[in-house]
């Protein structure tokens, strides 16, 4: 009987934290999307992830 509550004890457990971390997880997916919607909005252009030039000047290389 002693390890069906234990089994029990920790299946609950671990359900309470699925569930707090699938709500984290809606919440940031909320925030991003709100981010997103208000650049949008204003007309400001939008930071792409992945483009085609390179984040920093390279400096030319010495002899």
């Amino acid at each position: 009987m002693y390890g069906l509550e234990l089994h029990q004890l920790r299946s609950a457990d671990l359900r309470r934290t699925a569930q707090q971390e699938r709500l984290a997880r809606e919440a940031v997916r909320i925030r991003r999307a709100a981010r997103r919607a208000e650049s949008a909005g204003h007309g400001t252009p939008v930071a792409e992830s992945h483009t085609d030039r390179p984040r920093r000047l390279r400096l030319p290389r010495t002899a």
